[in-house]
């Protein structure tokens, strides 16, 4: 019976994948024929269906570039970036999508300290980090085995500093991660989807305004409250905008 459960699910994977892949196939092609609304539809029952890569978004956010829809182009860009941060050709037309949009917001200068520390933390994901963890662990403990059984001197000290250095490297990368996780948790970027919409002073419609915000424009989602979320722009301004008016990015 165990066997024949593994079968079935199997064949059920097998064909789920099959079914997406011919999708995506089918997307492709009507978005080579320049009928995107059907390449979106296509892309969007992969979605559906709970499978999703970075190529997939970007795919849909070329469509959707394609249809001068901006927000959901610069919505499904974004998702692409946080699986392939450093792909340069979702950078580039993420920045082309960018410059559609109508709010020209300054960006919050950095330090220089805070500037080299992010670029840092930024090369590697906290998995990533994770990963050399784990390697410079191996390299440790096997760089230690060799400090035991060597027998000459000088291979000895070479192996315990090289272990020593590993090791040191290891906790480090372990730190990084940590840290580059607490910053993932805490970015919870979404994009305006409203053509227009009233960012308040407090969650509620007879608030007075703070300032208006237009579709594409990327947000920080900072809490919530009912059906509004407090929001802050790259400026560093803040104020609340109703949920409905907004998607999360990071809604895997």
């Amino acid at each position: 019976m165990k066997k024949l459960g593994y079968i079935l699910i199997f064949i059920m994977s097998f064909t789920a994948f099959a079914q997406s892949d011919a999708l995506f196939n089918r997307a492709t092609d009507a978005y080579n024929d320049g009928k995107y609304q059907a390449a979106v539809d296509n892309y969007l029952e992969i979605l559906d269906n709970g499978k999703h890569s970075a190529e997939l978004y970007y795919n849909l956010g070329n469509a959707y570039y394609k249809l001068n829809q901006i927000a959901p182009s610069i919505y499904y860009y974004e998702k692409a970036l946080l699986l392939k941060p450093n792909d340069p050709e979702i950078k580039n037309n993420l920045s082309y999508a960018r410059n559609m949009t109508l709010d020209a917001i300054d960006t919050m200068p950095e330090t220089g300290f805070a500037r080299i520390y992010n670029s840092f933390l930024d090369v590697l994901s906290f998995d990533q980090w994770g990963y050399v963890a784990v390697v410079f662990m191996i390299l440790f403990v096997l760089l230690y085995i060799g400090f035991y059984y060597f027998r000459y001197s000088s291979r000895k000290r070479l192996a315990f500093i090289l272990s020593t250095v590993c090791l040191f490297l290891s906790i480090a990368s372990v730190v990084f991660a940590y840290m580059e996780y607490k910053a993932f948790q805490a970015d919870r970027p979404a994009i305006v989807f409203a053509e227009q919409t009233s960012v308040k002073s407090e969650p509620n419609k007879i608030s007075q305004e703070a300032f208006a915000l237009h579709e594409g424009t990327k947000v920080n989602v900072l809490d919530e409250l009912n059906d509004w979320k407090k929001i802050r722009i790259a400026d560093g301004t803040f104020g609340w905008i109703p949920s409905e008016d907004i998607r999360l990015v990071k809604d895997f």
